[in-house]
């Protein structure tokens, strides 16, 4: 395969910006070089959403033809918490939830990435419980798209769950024969929770343990961020590739291994978009 074949067919892209009409993310992620974008399809800081009208959904469906971007991730709202413990939180957030899907229908996006939820009062098994319960109440819903569910692995900050593979095991293995659901693999986040992924080693010492208690096959995306905070801080402080605690030898071997190299890689670095570009070609650079 030629080499400009061979970046074509990486998934690589950023979490870009929906300013302005959802259709604005597809355009910056193709300024910025990129196959794949993330990004939100309404404000993720407020419980108030509505549908997409169906005009910007044309427009969308529109770019989506011309841009070249060939895979699409939504990230649901900071505010959900399918796990929580308090009804009326519990009841907004699985509405949002809800509202998140329907967007993505209308979209045909590929992906819905979402943070699994957080304990707060309740034991972690407690809270993984009413996650499992939370989504298996919209398997209808969810059942109406083409949408794959992504639970995001965590830093572990405060009482999330999700940043113990056991915990991502747990969920995939309760909903997989009701859904289409997998796992995005953040590294600033696994990092932070205490898998080293600095070698490639510890790549693949961090992948023979997720393929143990979730397995690869559920393995659909990577959000690529290197950390401001040391091995297992439990701190979700994203850093530029190459700027922080995991060091830039971790991406090369990322881009090397052959159980990542189909794998969706999403940045979110703090540079932006100039930065993105330049970290999207760094990468295709370590896969070739």
């Amino acid at each position: 395969m030629k080499k400009q074949d061979t970046e074509k067919s990486l998934l690589i892209g950023a979490h870009t910006s929906a300013a302005g009409g959802v259709h604005k993310a597809l355009l910056e992620g193709a300024a910025i070089g990129a196959t794949a974008i993330q990004f939100f399809t309404s404000n993720q800081r407020t419980w108030l959403s509505k549908p997409i009208p169906e005009a910007e959904v044309e427009r969308w469906n529109q770019f989506v033809a011309t841009t070249g971007i060939q895979t699409t991730m939504s990230h649901d709202s900071y505010l959900i918490n399918l796990g929580s413990p308090d009804p009326n939180l519990l009841a907004k957030s699985q509405d949002a939830f809800q509202e998140e899907i329907q967007r993505c229908h209308q979209l045909d996006i590929t992906y819905l990435n979402f943070h699994p939820g957080s304990a707060i009062q309740s034991s972690e098994d407690e809270c993984l419980a009413q996650i499992v319960a939370s989504i298996e109440s919209m398997t209808s819903l969810i059942n109406q798209g083409k949408t794959r569910l992504l639970i995001e692995a965590t830093a572990g900050q405060g009482t999330s769950v999700g940043h113990r593979f056991e915990h991502l095991g747990y969920l995939v293995d309760r909903l997989k024969k009701k859904i289409n659901i997998g796992v995005c693999i953040d590294t600033c986040h696994i990092f932070a929770a205490g898998y080293d992924i600095r070698t490639p080693q510890g790549w693949e010492e961090t992948l023979n343990r997720f393929n143990k208690e979730v397995g690869l096959e559920h393995l659909y995306a990577l959000h690529v961020n290197d950390s401001l905070k040391p091995l297992g801080s439990h701190a979700d402080r994203h850093a530029d590739l190459g700027k922080g605690e995991i060091g830039i030898e971790s991406f090369k071997a990322m881009m090397a291994h052959p159980d990542l190299s189909h794998v969706l890689k999403i940045l979110e670095t703090p540079g932006g978009p100039a930065v993105w570009k330049a970290e999207i070609q760094l990468l295709r650079d370590f896969a070739t």
